[in-house]
């Protein structure tokens, strides 16, 4: 073989092997935020589907009795400020008048300098499955979290 054939040979391998470390560099993440997509989506419909068949259950396991009218429950998806993704499930409880207008829970997190570092979750009951901004999030008061719901996803 000649010198310019090893050349172009060489320039070959090199171009695929870059290539190709490019391409499964980028598959990889890819591959990870598909599965969180999959897991939001599993989420919401789980939440769509079965809502109420979760609620039930939960008002079982914990002995809660609502009278449908003073008191009420319902499961809501949790959602990311900012985001919008899902990440979770929760029930809602309170009058019914106000737990009919909560479309989901925005998860909020902060840590600060207490001491040691403080780090906290607030699930805040919103009238939108869309959160923006913790500013103008359209909060709900007079509803609280009754349980917070966790699915094991089978991927």
């Amino acid at each position: 073989m000649t010198r310019k054939s090893n050349s172009i040979r060489t320039v070959a391998i090199v171009t695929a092997s870059v290539f190709s470390g490019i391409v499964i560099g980028q598959v990889l993440p890819a591959s990870a935020q598909v599965g969180e997509i999959l897991k939001g989506a599993a989420i919401g419909v789980l939440v769509n589907q079965f809502g109420g068949q979760i609620d039930r259950f939960v008002n079982t396991l914990t002995g809660n009795k609502p009278d449908g009218l003073r008191e009420t429950t319902r499961v809501v998806p949790i959602l990311t400020v900012g985001e919008g993704a899902y990440v979770g499930a929760a029930q809602v409880s309170g009058p019914k008048n106000k737990v009919d207008v909560v479309k989901a829970l925005a998860r909020v997190e902060g840590s600060t300098r207490i001491g040691n570092e403080l780090r906290a979750t607030a699930l805040i009951p919103i009238s939108t499955a869309r959160p923006g901004k913790l500013e103008s999030l359209s909060r709900v008061k007079g509803v609280g979290v009754s349980a917070i719901i966790d699915y094991r996803l089978g991927l």
